[in-house]
């Protein structure tokens, strides 16, 4: 005699689409260059924070996150660079917030937009290293690195600074004072 299976009456629960886990990523946030005295960088020869964030987090939430944990004053414009060999690499994706994403001439200059693009978006591993450039005139670079991406819900409120290497620079050098 034949007997086939019958299909249950409901889904079983592998079947089902779980909801993606959440996710936490370790960022160490360095300082590569901007204007600092030599006094400054003597003292401070690396500088840079480490940040725990939520992988629906935004690019422009890490920016925030970026901008207090270095003590800055005053906004100003940015951008996130992806896959390029250097900075400034005309390869590298760019992204930064809506209104830097047109030229003086109202056309889009090919960045993605900052405020839309979360961490879990960008197909990070642990490794990755990018890019981030902090006010155009004074030419903040600094150098992001995944150091890890966890599973699981993360504790208390996030972004927030982990670890603090080097003091923050001032966001304006006074110059006269390195004489």
């Amino acid at each position: 005699m034949n007997k086939t299976k019958r299909m249950p009456k409901k889904p079983l629960d592998s079947a089902k689409p779980r909801p993606r886990e959440k996710r936490v990523y370790t960022l160490e946030v360095a300082i590569l260059s901007g204007p600092m005295t030599k006094s400054f960088t003597r003292k401070n020869r690396k500088i840079s924070r480490t940040i725990e964030a939520r992988g629906d987090h935004t690019l422009a939430d890490l920016h925030r996150a970026i901008f207090a944990a270095f003590n800055r004053e005053d906004e100003h414009m940015y951008e996130f660079q992806f896959g390029g060999r250097r900075p400034m690499d005309p390869e590298a994706r760019r992204y930064g917030p809506p209104m830097a994403m047109v030229d003086p001439f109202g056309e889009a200059d090919g960045s993605a937009d900052a405020e839309r693009s979360t961490l879990d978006s960008l197909g990070l591993a642990t490794g990755n290293v990018f890019g981030y450039w902090f006010d155009f005139g004074d030419d903040w670079w600094h150098q992001i690195e995944v150091l890890a991406i966890a599973d699981g819900a993360p504790r208390g409120k996030l972004p927030k600074v982990t670890r603090r290497v080097g003091e923050s620079p001032p966001q304006y050098v006074n110059w006269d004072e390195e004489a």
